[in-house]
């Protein structure tokens, strides 16, 4: 009996605990579960959620579309200079120089694009396309100040040609290709990015530059050259580069198809660039200007003043308006303004956005063409085709107030020419830069001709 208590006993006590341990088990095995899923789940989920793409972009497609409208430039020069004692008997003697660049055919009938320092004192012009054929092309006009210059070559077949795309809507990393000739290597092709946008590369001077800047390899050869999207189309001309070596390091730039548009087309039809201008004087919004003026907006065109009878006074705009959008797009710096500005024509409505006293506004404003312009304190005015007739003279500007200036200019004086080049129109003298005149020819009001020569400064 008591061996039977004593089994019935142990296996109680057994299955209490054969319970207890099952129990336990059941319990805490989802935590050890759980604690090992948290173990093994990948923390960065972010891995899984897209497929990268690792094919690597296609340059060909638009490389073909561009490279047979990129043509190589030959420009021939001559000058005279002394060489032996005979020549000196003799008379000076001509001496051939030749210089190299790129253009962009941008017709089937043979109107090619370049840089005007291309083909800057060219007394003939050769041009020979991707095919190998060579051809004697025509100047048809230039225009220093935006660096553009076109030329016509004359073929019984069409050629091929590059369409203009829109400057405006290229991005900031966006593709490009530069299509040029650098160190004769005919056809070259290199491709980058968009660096920036509206770059002007000289701030101190008068010109308002607004160019593509790209790290698309550009040497000595490419200027004249095609910048073009992943469409082939072209949206700028490759004309500058930035350089302690005088070779590539990085960053090169081009005139915005936009703007080379609009200088071709007024070159093809009128031989001079028609300019249309807001009547503005101002400046880019700065970290000091808002410090300064208690400004609420840190970017815009903050308006110094506005000229008289201009599109911009017309519309109402005034001192310490902030201009902040033209037709949409933004403005952030001055050649933002300029740089759309100049792909606009005289007569043409732009809609400005603007900031007065924190408020928001818009208006519309009709680009006009100035008559005068503000030179080393001078202002000048465009002659008429009268007074330049009464003057015997095809060229020059008007000195209407010779203001404080040292030398001794009069009003009613006749500017003729700066560094012995022509002045047809107060555009001209955006080409100029103040620290490097060398000299001035102008007509005194009794009808004499002077020269000003500058001295030269010396760091």
């Amino acid at each position: 009996m008591k061996t039977i208590l004593k089994i019935s006993l142990v296996s109680l006590i057994s299955s209490g605990l054969s319970l207890m341990l099952f129990i336990s088990f059941y319990e805490t095995t989802p935590n050890r579960k759980l604690e090992q899923e948290i173990s093994v789940t990948p923390v960065n989920y972010s891995r899984n959620s897209f497929v990268s793409n690792t094919e690597p972009f296609n340059f060909v497609e638009p490389a073909n579309k561009s490279i047979g409208a990129v043509v190589h430039i030959k420009s021939i020069s001559n000058s005279r200079t002394s060489g032996s004692y005979m020549d000196l008997i003799l008379g000076n003697q001509k001496k051939s120089r030749i210089g190299t660049g790129s253009g962009v055919i941008v017709s089937p009938d043979g109107y090619v694009m370049t840089n005007n320092h291309v083909i800057e004192n060219a007394t003939t012009l050769e041009v020979t396309t991707n095919d190998n054929k060579r051809y004697i092309a025509t100047l048809i006009a230039t225009d220093p100040v935006t660096d553009i210059a076109v030329l016509k070559i004359d073929t019984d077949k069409e050629l091929e040609y590059l369409y203009f795309g829109d400057s405006n809507e290229i991005q900031i990393g966006e593709w490009v290709l530069a299509i040029g000739n650098p160190f004769n290597l005919n056809s070259t092709v290199t491709a980058g990015i968009v660096s920036a946008k509206s770059r002007d590369l000289n701030e101190r001077d008068s010109k308002n530059q607004s160019f593509i800047q790209t790290d698309a390899a550009v040497n000595m050869g490419n200027s004249g050259g095609a910048l073009v999207n992943m469409k082939g189309e072209l949206i700028g001309i490759n004309t500058a580069i930035t350089s302690i070596s005088g070779g590539f390091e990085g960053y090169s730039f081009a005139i915005p198809s936009n703007i080379a548009l609009k200088v071709f087309e007024d070159l093809i039809e009128y031989g001079s660039v028609k300019k249309g201008l807001i009547g503005i004087y101002g400046t880019p919004v700065t970290p000091d200007l808002v410090e300064q003026e208690n400004l609420k907006l840190p970017e815009g065109v903050y308006i110094i003043d506005v000229q008289k009878g201009m599109g911009a006074e017309k519309a109402g705009l005034v001192e310490k308006d902030i201009i902040t959008k033209i037709d949409g797009i933004e403005i952030k710096t001055f050649s933002d303004l300029t740089g759309y500005i100049e792909s606009k024509r005289p007569g043409e409505v732009v809609i400005v956005e603007y900031f007065r006293d924190g408020k928001a506004k818009k208006t519309e404003v009709t680009l006009e063409v100035i008559n005068q312009a503000n030179f080393l304190r001078m202002t000048l005015e465009n002659l008429s085709v009268e007074e330049k007739s009464n003057l015997n003279i095809k060229f020059g500007l008007k000195v209407i107030d010779s203001g404080d200036y040292l030398y001794e200019i009069e009003p009613n004086a006749t500017l003729l020419r700066i560094n012995d080049k022509n002045l047809n129109s107060i555009e001209d003298l955006r080409q100029f830069d103040l620290d490097n005149l060398k000299s001035m020819e102008y007509l005194s009001p009794e009808g004499d001709k002077e020269r000003i020569s500058f001295r030269q400064r010396y760091p």
